[in-house]
């Protein structure tokens, strides 16, 4: 998937699920990588593990829905590691107890959904980007979903965040194609997480249910972190040097099936 040596990569929520997977992935390729989380148990683990096995990494605690933590969180990877090649904005939630209607949403539960899923992408692009400037240009990778493409039902905040994510993608990859930063999303289906193994056992049976929602996706299982990273270090890489504004459905075949996928055919 290409060399990222001496190329610096920041991922955020980098510590657990696709975040770990995507740290770990370039990590791996040769980046110097910043984690950027609030989860502390987890991101000093992911962090120790990565040096220990002589790879590059710091952890840098930040809300990255704050403007002042984000802007912290890329001065600490152009001061460790002289600047930013990479960003991947990859931290979202869905907070257990939130799966409401809008009537039901609370203006503060919608502003905190909102404010990590999407607004921490401005935030963060916006103090890396003068920095992938300086060096000549460099990739803005955007988690997103397959629910910014369609929805199911009770997520408002979360469908809006995500589908906003994919038009902020557009727009900054048509805002700094002239520079060479190229701004790429990806909308993964079920991912095997620690967040779906929560809610799954929250529902039932936490196996039984994951596989089930394994089912839901033609090539019949849910993807892993590693699956997402692959993708990520693909559109990091110069062989993906003619890709910008387009996103990535990383989905097992989700995204291609119509509502109509169980019907019988007449």
């Amino acid at each position: 998937m290409g060399n990222f040596n001496g190329r610096s990569v920041v991922v955020t929520g980098g510590a657990q699920g696709i975040g770990r997977g995507l740290s770990e992935g370039f990590a791996r390729a040769g980046a110097s990588v910043t984690i950027v989380d609030i989860d502390k148990a987890s991101a000093n683990q992911l962090t120790e593990t990565l040096r220990d096995d002589g790879f590059t990494a710091q952890w840098v605690f930040a809300d990255v829905s704050r403007a002042a933590d984000a802007e912290r969180a890329i001065t600490s990877a152009i001061a460790a590691y002289g600047g930013v090649d990479v960003l991947v904005n990859n931290a979202g939630i869905q907070p257990m107890g939130s799966y409401v209607n809008v009537e039901a949403e609370t203006e503060e539960g919608w502003d905190r959904i909102i404010g990590v899923n999407l607004k921490a992408h401005f935030l963060m692009s916006k103090y890396a980007i003068p920095s992938m400037r300086e060096r000549g240009g460099g990739v803005v990778i955007n988690i997103a979903s397959v629910q910014g493409l369609q929805s199911q039902p009770l997520v408002p905040a979360y469908a809006a965040s995500k589908g906003g994510v994919l038009s902020l993608t557009r727009n900054m990859a048509l805002d700094y194609a002239s520079e060479n930063i190229r701004v790429v999303a990806i909308n993964p289906g079920t991912i095997d997480t620690p967040m779906v193994r929560t809610q799954a056992l929250a529902a039932g049976n936490e196996d039984e249910l994951v596989e089930q929602w394994g089912g839901l996706h033609p090539i019949g299982r849910v993807g892993q972190p590693s699956d997402i990273a692959n993708a990520a270090l693909f559109l990091a890489s110069d062989q993906a040097s003619f890709i910008t504004g387009e996103h990535l459905c990383v989905d097992g075949g989700f995204m291609a099936q119509g509502a109509w996928a169980s019907e019988t055919a007449d």
